[in-house]
Parts: C-alpha cells; structure tokens; sequence
C-alpha cells in the first residue's frame, strides 16, 4: 500500500460503530530483518485494516494500526486509518490522528483534505479551509478537495465561494456524486432555488445518489398540486434493491410533497417508515439524570461565588431552544441589523462543553468537570470564544450563535459570558414536536425518532429551561414564536432592544437579506412571515396522540 496516496475509501465508506478506545498493543517486537521487510509488513497490516474497515469491523481495523504505531511510530498511513475510524464519532481524536499524519508526511494532499474535513465537522472553518486549499495546491483537480472546500465555504457562510469550486469539478467528473448535490446546496444557500432543482434534476437523471437528491429536491418548493416527480419517489420506495439509508431519504421527501398537499394521513405514514429505516435510538432516563445533575449543580449560591469569572463582552448571543422553535427565523431578524452578524449553527460552545467533561452521557458525574472552571480557566475559555466569533465578523457589535441545543449550557455561557444576551424560543409544544419529526435530523438528534421520547425529552428541555429562569433572573429573553408571527414589528422591535441596539427598518425585510443559510428553514426564511404552521398539529391529531400524552400538561390543546 503507497502510504504517499491515502485510497478515496476511507473518506466515501458508510459509517458504522464507532472504535472503542483502546491502549495500543505493545507486543514484544520480532526481528522483523531490514527496514524493508518492515515495512512490507506494515503496509500488509494495513491492507488488512483497510478489508476490516470496508466490512464495518472497526475495533479489528483500529488493532491492526495500533499494532503498525506500536511498531513503528508515527506511521502516517496508520495515523490517517484511525483518523478517518474516528471521524464523525470523537472528531478530537480525528483531529489529533490527521494532524500526526500531516506533520509526518506535509506533502500528502489527502491528509490535509482530511484534516480540513475534521475541522468542518468542529465548526472551525478558517483552518479547515486552509488545509483543504493547500491539498487543491498539492492536487489541483482532486475533486474531493473541490467538493469538501464547498462545503467548508457553504458552512462558513460563503456559498458564492463556493460555485466556482463545484464548476470546476462538474467539468472534471460530470457524474461524481457530491458535484451536483453540492452545486445545489450552494444555489439553496443564496436562495436560487429553481437552479438548484435544475441540478438535482440532473442527478436523478444519472441516476446519482438519487434518494437523497430526491429529498434535496422536493425541499426546494411548496406544492399545491401532485408533481410527477411522487410516484417516480413511490416507484423507488418499491425497489428490492433499496437499503435502508435510502428508504429513510425517499420516505421524508414523499411525505414532504403530501404534506405540502394537505394529504396528511399518508404524510405522517411515510414520517413513520422514515423513522423506522433510521434505527436511531435514545435513552431518555440517562438524558433525565443529566438534566438532574445540571440542575442540582448549577444553583444560585453556586453562581453566586463565581460572579467575578469570566469576559464583559456584550458581543455573543445565544439564540437556543428546541429545533424548529423559531431559532433561524429570529436569528434572520437581528442579523438584518446592520451591526449583527448571524453565524448560524456553531459547535464552539458544546466542544468547550465536551473538552471540560459536561457531555450529555456523563450524568451523575459532573461536578468534578463544573468545579475544574477556575477564574483563569473561565477567562482564558472565554478568551479563545471570543477570537473564534471575531474571525467571522470582526467589527460586528453582536454575533449570533443560533444552536438551538446550546439551552443545555445556560450554566456555562453565564460562567464565561455574564453579559451574553440569551434568547429563548419558545413555541407550542405539540406543534414544536410535530415539526421536528417530520424532518430527516441526524443522529444527534435521536431523541426525534418516536413521538413517544420525543414529548417526554421536551418535557426534559421545558424543566431545565425553567430551572436556568429561576437562577439567571431577568438574563433570558423569551421569544415565543407565536406572539413572533402574530406582531412582527412589535416583537422584532422588542429583539433588537433587548440586543442593546438601536431599531433599523431592515428588521423587518428579513427574507430580502443576502447570506446562506444551512438549516432546514432555508426555504421559508425567503419568505415574510406566514401563521399557517400555528396549530399545524391539528392537521394530525389522530396520528399523534402518543405525542400528546407523553407531553401531559405541556400539550395546549
């Protein structure tokens, strides 16, 4: 195996389970002969981790090149294996193996492209950019080079960067199955939806990753009447052929197009089928112990002690909540202000979060991490928080992080910002809950896959919202998204004042602005505001009911 040229298999393979974490394996050594047998013997280890990888046996292929580091250390093809293992489950530890590969081989394009890769997945674009450009100097016509800086330019809020880019590889592989769905991506980002519907036309031509490019697709309008393009989705649910990764693609967009057609029994039919084909799956009693521990740590004379940690700055606000309560469309309001900036979606928060041992799968054992917050730390964090949000808008007075998930580090954000504005959305339970089902969330979002544990972690969210208003009095703003859409003017006024900003009329023609935006609310922030989606979960009272119970008193019916 060329340990100079890395294979496109590591990046492309479908993820399975992730690696348990192991110690390498310090065998004593047998005389291996020469450097070139040793070698040999290397690359044969690793042809075999890589036959391990393709069958998803993860933990073999993390042996093998453990064994090949145990040997032979810093072995920059075993580094870049177990980094690619590691991407998308512990993305540090991704980053840490792909940034031993680059050191030890800084000429290899596909080390620097993965490394940028594992940068995008952190939210730290400027860095990912850089690597990903320094692979298209080593390799200018890689074309997954081409097609990971769009993405990296898409998510960092730059899509015009990022035409020329998918160009440029459309014209050196017509048929290369990011090249088209990454044009549109783009062409969504600006708004220009009827071009990026050309492309995925094209691609479900091709016959090219068509699942998703029909899901992409039927996002990039609302139907008022059947479109030819259902029953070609119904045809394609019908195949024997069809995996599980695919089904999950085709039944959101078919229930996408009989949603928009008021045909909401068979809509929710195919919401269903979506969910079953993801097998995601989510433990609400651990996520209950940690919102117990957040709550039992986090109190008023805890913070009391802490009053003098932490930055002044009035720059950073939170705009948090439960998905598809509003977030995007506020943050789209005050980035309007001509001296706010909407960052969008940022992991910066959670990663401190995670570095400081506060995950969500450590409940019960997170004192020892809150109390490692010393006044040198909680100034040094908000520091490095701050240069991360001025590397996107220098001279932006305010920079909106809209995470919605970010309600979870209320705590901490008071710890390192005390003067951070916080905006809460807030929206009807029952329709906040049928609007995130219906849609395709990743993983990370598992909580999402049955309506049961859907109503019972809102029920979760709604009890430490409660909790971070009774020891943060007066910080957080409630935005309900319902007095949003009935008083625009009146409510996105309140928004800005409580920014600390003067009004601007730009305010209110939100939807006019230029900006990408990466969220499945693309489409309807190029729209005014619109009341339809209040009370929407009428339109499916029957199908969830289970939703409704195990929302008990939240559920306003």
């Amino acid at each position: 195996m060329n340990n100079r040229l890395p294979p496109a298999w590591s990046k492309h393979l479908k993820p399975g389970p992730a690696p348990k974490a192991k110690a390498p394996i310090l065998t004593p050594i047998v005389n291996q002969g020469n450097a070139q047998s040793r070698a040999q013997a290397d690359d044969a280890l690793l042809k075999q981790a890589y036959i391990h990888q393709q069958a998803k046996r993860l933990d073999e292929a993390q042996d093998l090149c453990l064994r090949v580091l145990a040997r032979t250390p810093n072995h920059p093809l075993a580094l870049y294996i177990l980094g690619t293992l590691y991407l998308g489950y512990d993305n540090e530890m991704a980053l840490r193996y792909f940034a031993r590969a680059v050191g030890e081989e800084p000429k290899n394009a596909y080390y620097h492209l993965s490394l940028g890769e594992a940068y995008v997945k952190v939210s730290e674009y400027s860095p990912a950019i850089k690597h990903m450009q320094y692979a298209l100097k080593l390799q200018p016509d890689l074309i997954e080079a081409l097609c990971a800086l769009g993405r990296a330019y898409i998510a960092f809020d730059k899509p015009d960067m990022a035409l020329p880019l998918y160009e440029k590889a459309l014209k050196i592989n017509r048929d290369h199955p990011k090249v088209r769905a990454g044009l549109a991506s783009a062409l969504s980002g600006l708004g220009r939806m009827d071009e990026a519907a050309v492309y995925l036309k094209e691609a479900i031509e091709r016959r090219i990753e068509v699942p998703s490019a029909y899901n992409d697709l039927v996002q990039t309008r609302k139907f008022t009447e059947e479109p030819e393009e259902l029953q070609f989705i119904l045809r394609e649910l019908a195949s024997p052929k069809l995996h599980p990764a695919g089904a999950l693609q085709l039944h959101y967009a078919a229930g996408k197009v009989l949603n928009d057609l008021k045909r909401y029994s068979e809509a929710f039919d195919h919401f269903n089928k979506a969910k079953q084909a993801s097998g995601y799956e989510f433990d609400i009693d651990l996520y209950r112990r940690w919102v117990d521990s957040m709550i039992e740590i986090f109190t008023p004379d805890f913070l009391a002690t802490r009053a003098g940690y932490a930055n002044p700055s009035e720059v950073p606000v939170f705009v948090v909540g439960m998905p598809r309560s509003g977030t995007t469309l506020t943050e789209q309001i005050c980035a309007s202000h001509p001296v706010v900036h909407g960052a969008g979606e940022l992991s910066k928060l959670r990663r401190v979060a995670n570095a400081i041992g506060l995950k969500t799968s450590a409940a019960g054992n997170l004192n020892q991490p809150i109390m490692s917050i010393t006044e040198d730390l909680s100034r040094t964090l908000a520091e490095e928080h701050l240069s991360y949000l001025r590397e996107r808008a220098p001279a932006a007075l305010r920079v909106v992080d809209k995470e919605p998930h970010n309600f979870e580090l209320i705590g901490l954000i008071g710890l390192l910002f005390p003067n951070a504005r916080i905006i809460h959305c807030r929206r009807d339970a029952i329709d906040n809950c049928v609007s995130c089902f219906v849609l395709n969330f990743s993983e990370g979002h598992s909580y999402n896959t049955d309506l049961k544990t859907l109503g019972l972690y809102y029920r979760e969210y709604d009890r430490l919202m409660r909790h971070w208003n009774e020891v943060f009095p007066g910080l957080i703003f409630e935005n309900r998204y319902e007095t949003l859409v009935e008083d625009q003017e009146a409510q996105s006024r309140r928004l800005i004042d409580y920014l600390g900003l003067p009004w601007d009329d730009a305010c209110l023609r939100f939807f006019d602005r230029d900006g990408s935006v990466n969220t499945p609310s693309r489409w309807q922030v190029r729209q005014p505001i619109y009341k339809s989606s209040v009370k929407r979960w009428k339109n499916y009272e029957n199908e969830i009911q289970p939703l409704i119970q195990s929302l008990g008193d939240l559920a306003e019916i």
